[in-house]
């Protein structure tokens, strides 16, 4: 084989797995309840499977006929083809999309009013209309669950399901490509100008390198590695034990430190601060930049400080300030400061990369053969008129269904750059578990006001933003830029580019119908789905409150967010002109992101190592010690991956990892 060169056979089990991991996740998810196969930015089933096939592929490397069976390049395309498509299955889309499409009308009391305030201005095509539809959907089939699946796969109404299904496949196939289309823009700045760090592909990359040299048991065999493995195996299996037989004794990994603090006073911010311990992600903060590492963890506490602060100096802002929003987890004033932060860091993303794309636009407008640097999955100029085309249809879908030219530009202007910096804060980051905490949504509103969307505009916007702009913890936008990272060494990238379309395509497919049969054949109320139900259920609320109570631009939401921009814009400053500046602004970005919640510690502990290595051992204890780090992480995805498997045969799984 040719180096450099994945054959088809990977291309096509990269594609098989990923649509397997989708028709499983939604039963292991939302019915037995069991560790999440997909979740995440580093996603559980993907590795595992990716692991196991390498300590197979190493093992079989022995034998002179089946040496060339997978190349170490071609298992790790294999793997983040997987992860493309598993992240669609569940939070990324199909966890929440159903109840989005059905609750106006299944929730519908005389109570909320839905019924006379809402109903009339659903967009025709985007629901199914039907309650009998509806009504299947979450009291499941009769006798659905003596059914065999091919047998509720034929019950279910498809006819009724037909149009939105095909409606919003529209809507989501062309945000998809727009996506892909800014990942090949972007790819050469982020990889090749900027050379930025990846930490959650350097586990992969290593096991990868090691299949390459055969060294793979001499990489398994580090004694640091094993070290790393052992304690988690033998935390889990402790724990895990634990949870099945509460007889025995476990090691807390939660540390509630909230009650050491006062409620009132300057460290009231900490009167909630929790201390989880994952063995992973204190791996990955280790394999971060330090620079950014320290940024995530100082920043969350000095948002807790900020709250205190703010307290003693008299400003004790109600929560009511903030009016309706659609964060997922906004809830003090204060918090909008990062409004004006994304915004100031995507204007700071475009001036780091005004010659690229420069010579992106140079490139779509002038003749002559198209080029292609090693980052791109295809060329610029297919990428730039690309993204032009998607984002022209989606306008056009848009204004299809009633919402205006003005309010479309800016809701999908919105969306865009709220996912671009996102990703760059998950993939340069090493943030395997992000949440946003503002959605697009309130920064619109917070400026201009819900009168601005009209009635349908804000339906249309918050519904749109409720499918795929908001619950980030799985969006296939930072896996997209993980590929261009992983194809930069690949020679034939056009079939490795179709391979990622088909991924996706097969699996939106896989997901829905999966999702759709596991409905009918158990009903939605019998499914774990309390989040997905009270989390859209909450998004028409907040929609049905601002149609009952138009509001114009909020005054506190304007001044944190301005005082988030002027912050964020001397972070990029100093950062830019100061090569010795210790604060990476991406810290600033995830101040009050709930994922912080759970993983400052594990960044805090990660840095630490990582600065303390470095600064008593040098390089030579760097290169060693880090094996220990990854070893945690190998340890902790190996067991997850363990009791996954035990929760795919019971009703009830012991969570390795955060959900």
């Amino acid at each position: 084989m040719m180096q450099g060169r994945v054959r088809l056979r990977a291309l096509i089990l990269g594609v098989a797995l990923g649509v397997l991991i989708c028709a499983i996740t939604p039963f292991n998810n939302a019915y037995r309840s069991a560790t999440p196969l997909g979740g995440g930015h580093f996603p559980l089933a993907p590795f595992f499977i990716f692991f196991w096939l390498s300590v197979a592929i190493a093992a079989l490397g022995r034998l002179r006929f089946l040496s060339s069976l997978l190349s170490g390049r071609e298992l790790f395309v294999i793997w983040i083809i997987s992860v493309i498509a598993s992240g669609i299955a569940y939070t990324g889309l199909a966890r929440t999309f159903f109840i989005n499409v059905t609750a106006p009308y299944h929730f519908a009391t005389v109570g909320n009013r839905w019924n006379e305030v809402i109903q009339p201005l659903l967009p025709k095509g985007w629901y199914p209309g039907d309650m009998n539809a509806i009504a299947l959907l979450y009291n499941g089939l009769e006798g659905g669950r003596q059914l065999g699946w091919l047998e509720v796969l034929r019950q279910i109404p498809w006819d009724r399901w037909l149009q939105p299904l095909l409606t919003w496949a529209g809507f989501i196939v062309l945000s998809y490509w727009v996506m892909l289309c800014l990942v090949n823009i972007f790819s050469q700045q982020w990889i090749t100008n900027e050379k930025m760090n990846f930490p959650l592909l350097r586990v992969p990359q290593l096991m990868e390198e090691a299949l390459a040299e055969k060294r793979f048991g001499r990489f398994l065999a580090n004694r640091f590695l094993i070290v790393g493995v052992l304690a988690t195996f033998f935390l889990h299996l402790l724990n895990g034990l634990h949870f099945y037989f509460p007889e025995v004794p476990q090691i807390p990994t939660l540390i509630l430190a909230g009650p050491y603090f006062p409620k009132h006073g300057l460290f009231s911010g900490f009167h909630k601060l929790k201390i989880h311990i994952y063995p992973a992600f204190i791996g990955f903060a280790f394999l971060t930049s330090r620079q950014i590492s320290f940024s995530f963890w100082f920043f969350f506490l000095l948002g807790g400080l900020l709250f205190g602060l703010l307290s003693i100096l008299g400003y004790n802002i109600p929560a009511a300030a903030l009016g309706i929003t659609f964060g997922p987890t906004l809830s003090r004033p204060e918090e909008t400061q990062i409004i004006g932060a994304y915004a100031v860091f995507f204007l700071f993303m475009l001036w780091l990369a005004r010659y690229h794309l420069r010579d992106v636009v140079r490139q779509c407008f002038v003749p002559g053969k198209a080029q292609m640097s090693a980052s791109e999955m295809f060329s610029v100029r297919m990428s730039g008129w690309g993204f032009w085309l998607g984002t022209c249809l989606l306008v056009l879908w848009c204004l299809k269904f009633g919402m205006s030219l003005k309010v479309t530009l800016l809701l999908l202007g919105a969306f865009f750059f709220v996912m671009l910096v996102a990703t760059r804060v998950i993939c340069q980051g090493g943030i395997a578990y992000f949440t946003l905490s503002v959605a697009p949504t309130d920064g619109l509103l917070a400026f201009f006001g819900s009168r601005f969307f009209t009635n349908l505009g804000l339906l249309m916007a918050a519904v749109m933003q409720k499918v795929m702009f908001v619950d980030l913890r799985e969006s296939i936008m930072p896996s997209l830029f993980h590929g261009a990272k992983v194809g930069e060494g690949i020679r034939n990238k056009r079939i490795f580019f179709v391979a990622i379309l088909l991924a996706i395509l097969t699996g939106l497919l896989a997901s829905f119908v999966a999702m759709l049969a596991l409905c009918h054949k158990y009903g939605i109320r019998e499914l774990q789905m309390e989040w997905a139900t009270r989390t859209t259920i909450g998004v028409y609320d907040n929609v049905q409150r601002l149609l009952d109570a138009p509001g114009g631009p909020r005054h506190w939401v304007l001044v944190f967010s301005g005082v988030g921009a002027v912050v964020m814009l001397v972070l990029v400053i100093l950062y830019q002109r100061f090569y010795w500046w210790p604060i990476h602004p991406i810290g600033y970005l995830t101040t009050y992101s709930s994922a912080m919640r759970i993983l400052w510690f594990s960044f805090l502990v990660g840095w630490l190592c990582n600065h303390l290595s470095l600064r008593y051992g040098g390089v030579s204890l760097f290169k060693k010690i880090r094996f220990f780090f990854i070893g945690l992480i190998l340890g902790d995805f190996l067991m997850a991956g363990g009791w996954a498997l035990v929760g795919l045969f019971t009703y009830a799984s012991y969570q390795v990892l955060p959900t």
